[in-house]
């Protein structure tokens, strides 16, 4: 079930159907990410650089060997922080463009199937800061773990995992149930969802592709809610 959800949107993500959110989808990642980064650079530059021209006193700005060594401590706390960034930009992204990755694979993949309806711009608006903020702060937990060899690895997957399972299906169920029916969906498969972020957290973690995260992640777990209702229905369906 997972892994066919994840290979269909996969394929998906290249189609003449997805042109058009694909390209919404990569400019707006591309542009907050590039915002962030000089949002960092400067952030960097007004709290750290005080610190490493108090330890290497008469440290030419930028230049010069020792300007060097303070650029690569410099591009690496910037990579870092991005790198910390990806997840919670990739949840607002969603919540922006989910539904219009939704109507793409209905149309595609269920054309006989009633269409879901858009959660109102303005809940998933909220939803999609209030994640913003939850994957942060799990982020944060997760990068106190960084300098621990193995247990590094797995705290970035068991955190992103559970909190990009859970919110970007319930994103997608909210298209057909309420924000509470989606909640007790999510609680009844929770394995299957924690899973499923497992996947997306693979997918967030390869260089370059993870900016298509946002596009990948909202197609699969359209495809998983619609998997998980029809074996929810079977068993009704079986006793009629």
């Amino acid at each position: 079930m997972i892994l066919d959800a994840a290979r269909t949107a996969a394929s998906q993500l290249f189609t003449a159907e997805f042109r058009t959110v694909f390209l919404k989808t990569l400019g707006l990642t591309l542009l907050t990410l590039v915002a962030l980064w000089f949002g960092i650079r400067e952030v960097f530059d007004w709290l750290a650089w005080p610190w490493i021209d108090a330890m290497l006193p008469g440290l030419p700005s930028w230049t010069g060997w020792l300007g060097l060594i303070a650029a690569i401590i410099a591009g690496i706390g910037l990579a870092l922080g991005l790198a910390l960034l990806i997840a919670p930009v990739t949840a607002i992204v969603a919540g922006l463009f989910l539904d219009d990755v939704a109507e793409v694979v209905e149309k595609t993949n269920y054309p006989q199937e009633r269409p879901g309806e858009p959660v109102p711009a303005l809940r998933a608006m909220v939803l999609a800061i209030k994640f913003f903020g939850i994957v942060i702060v799990g982020n944060l937990l997760a990068l106190l773990l960084m300098f621990i060899p193995i247990v590094n690895i797995g705290a970035f997957f068991l955190v992103n995992g559970y909190l990009l399972g859970r919110e970007f299906f319930e994103f997608a169920a909210m298209r057909y149930r309420s924000e509470q029916g989606a909640k007790d969906l999510r609680r009844r498969n929770a394995g299957t969802v924690f899973m499923a972020g497992i996947v997306i957290a693979a997918f967030l973690a390869v260089p370059i592709l993870n900016l298509l995260t946002p596009l990948f992640a909202a197609a699969m777990m359209v495809h998983l809610h619609k998997a998980v209702s029809a074996a929810e229905r079977r068993p009704a369906m079986a006793r009629a």
